[in-house]
């Protein structure tokens, strides 16, 4: 339980999640995360998959790269020393 705790108390954690999110929806689609539209729903079911998938695609790549420089930028602020004082 402590570890867990630990693991989503972390500084990485919320840009780690977004970009592993981003990721998993990319993966899903390429392997036929569109089959819904091979199926025969009502027109509203459809339009409104196709409206939620739009978005996601538009949206899912900034928030990856928003993610990714986020994780860049801790990352190497986290490797410098720390600033001597005086």
């Amino acid at each position: 339980m402590e570890t867990l705790k630990n693991v989503v108390t972390n500084e990485y954690f919320p840009a780690a999640a977004v970009l592993s999110g981003v990721v998993l929806f990319w993966a899903l689609g390429l392997l036929g995360g569109l089959s819904l539209l091979s199926t025969r729903q009502t027109l509203v079911t459809t339009l409104s998959w196709l409206l939620f998938v739009y978005a996601a695609a538009v949206l899912s790549p900034l928030a990856g790269l928003l993610a990714a420089v986020d994780l860049i930028r801790r990352w190497l602020r986290n490797r410098q020393p720390p600033a001597a004082s005086h």
